[in-house]
This record gives C-alpha cells, sequence and structure tokens, in this order.
C-alpha cells in the first residue's frame, strides 16, 4: 500500500475496507452468530420486542442476573450501516448480564434501503422505548450507557448529540448516561468518497455535515473512544479527532487495544476482565444523573 497516494479512492478503501484487511474476518463473524445462537438458547432473554412499527424495529433485552434495578447496556451493532443483524450479536450479552447490567441489542433498517439519517432517528426511537419500558425488565432507565461497534460506534456517538425533549417532550435530557464507541468513525466526509460504500450510503456533503459527531458540539456526558491498534491509521485518526473535536471533558478516554484488529476488538469487549471490558464497566458503574 506505500504505492497508493494517500486520499485517493484506492487508499481510502485500503484504510476503510475492514473484511479486505482482516483474511480471516469471516470466521469471526460465524462464531459472533454461532455464539449468539447459543446465548439466545441457554440464557433468558426476551426477543424480536417492537420498538417502532416498522418490521427493522425490533430489539433484544436480556436482563441481569443479579437482582434489583441494573444500569443499561445498549448495545449498536456495526456493518457500514448496511449488514448484520442484532441476532448475530447477542454474544455480548453474557458478561454484562452475569456483571449486574441489562443488556439490549436493538436492530435497524439497512442501506441502502434507508439512509443513516434514518437509522439515528431508529435509534433515538429505540432508546426513548428503553427509557419508557426498562424498569419492567430489571433495568434502571436512569442509568443507560450506549455501545457501539464500527457504524454503531459512530451511531452511539450520535445519541450523544441527541437533543432528547424535541423528539419527546417527555424525555429527560440526559437520556443517554455515556457511550461507549469501538472502532466509530466520527466524520463521514472520508466514506463520501470511498468507492466499495458510496453506492449503498449514498452521502452527500450535506449529509455528511449533519451526520459527523465531529462536527457537533461536545455533549455534557463522556464518550469513550477506542480502536483496535491492528487497525488502519484511518481509523486511529477518527478516535483522535472526536477528543480533538469535543475535548478531554467529553472524551476522557481515547485509546488504541493492544493486539487488536477490527473484529477481535469487540471480543475483548466481552473478555472478562480485560482492559475494554473493566471500561465498559466503569461506565456501567456510574450513578444516576
Amino acid at each position: 500500500m506505500t504505492n497508493i497516494q494517500r486520499g485517493s479512492a484506492a487508499w481510502l478503501t485500503s484504510q476503510y475496507n475492514n473484511r479486505a484487511r482482516v483474511a480471516d474476518h469471516q470466521r469471526y463473524l460465524d462464531r459472533w452468530a454461532s455464539a449468539s445462537a447459543a446465548v439466545r438458547a441457554s440464557v433468558p432473554c426476551v426477543t424480536d420486542v417492537p420498538y417502532g412499527g416498522d418490521a427493522s424495529e425490533g430489539l433484544d433485552i436480556f436482563s441481569s442476573s443479579v437482582p434489583g434495578p441494573s444500569p443499561v447496556l445498549f448495545f449498536i451493532h456495526g456493518g457500514w450501516w448496511r449488514s448484520l443483524d442484532k441476532s448475530d450479536h447477542s454474544f455480548i450479552a453474557p458478561a454484562f448480564t452475569r456483571a449486574g447490567a441489562t443488556v439490549v441489542v436493538p436492530n435497524y433498517a439497512l442501506c441502502p434501503s434507508v439512509g443513516i439519517d434514518h437509522i439515528a432517528l431508529q435509534m433515538t426511537k429505540a432508546l426513548a422505548w428503553v427509557w419508557r419500558h426498562v424498569a419492567r425488565h430489571g433495568g434502571d432507565p436512569g442509568r443507560i450507557v450506549v455501545a457501539g461497534h464500527s457504524a454503531g460506534g459512530h451511531l452511539a456517538a450520535m445519541m450523544l448529540t441527541c437533543r432528547w425533549p424535541e423528539v419527546d417532550t417527555a424525555l429527560p435530557a440526559s437520556l443517554v448516561r455515556s457511550a461507549l464507541a469501538i472502532s466509530g468513525v466520527f466524520d463521514l466526509e472520508p466514506l463520501r468518497r470511498t468507492p466499495f460504500l458510496q453506492a449503498d450510503l449514498r452521502l452527500t456533503r450535506a449529509s455528511v455535515a449533519r451526520l459527523s459527531p465531529a462536527r457537533m458540539p461536545a455533549p455534557r456526558v463522556p464518550l469513550f473512544a477506542v480502536d483496535g491498534v491492528d487497525e488502519s491509521e484511518e481509523f486511529a485518526r477518527q478516535r483522535r479527532l472526536i477528543r480533538q473535536a469535543w475535548g478531554s471533558s467529553a472524551v476522557p478516554i481515547c485509546e488504541g487495544i493492544p493486539g487488536t484488529n477490527h473484529f477481535s476488538v469487540l471480543d475483548e469487549l466481552v473478555t472478562v476482565d480485560s482492559h475494554l471490558h473493566r471500561l465498559a464497566m466503569s461506565l456501567l458503574a456510574q450513578p444516576a444523573i
């Protein structure tokens, strides 16, 4: 890749096409799917709960195994907003439910049938549903933490910028307590120019401006931004960018996870006593606002 001109279409593809960068990526995806099916078969959960009227607007709830109102981890899957499903990510739940958290994994419609704007609005709808109803499943609506991987990391950051009372006057301004973005993208301009994504994402300069968290005011609650040390330099730049844009008060954690790529970094999240798992647990341990 040393002969590819920086910023060119070929260079952007080399930076953002994670499946091409990780030769055994399918092994991770297959393992996630099979582990997730096993979790749903063996762990108490409620699946395909509608949070809206569209077929894509469903979520899975995994209640804490510890009695009492629990913090809520709302996990948004990745896939460049155009692939994968909540059912591929049930494997996230057990490491957190055993530690006393309720886990919610939402679905969303996929590009190109909808745009990223629509998906972001679906996530606000799903979080509003969680705030209203999670207490029935043992969760504390005052302690909702959003986490997301890749495109889900972008959406997690977007949820921190939401003006919740404008979504519904009944919603609190502080509906989301904090967020964890794993391998997130925070300025979508490079994606607008990346060939393998253009046809599905259909980004314009105007939509990039609307949908880039790094171009929005910093939130009042923290975002932890991490990625794998073995990911591309663009993912590391995106991580540093959100701290530059929002400041260290809003982004107190901004770091690479050693020995991980775009896929194995998510495995690290569910490895109990790993650094990334401890970061997530520290967010869940915050008191309600």
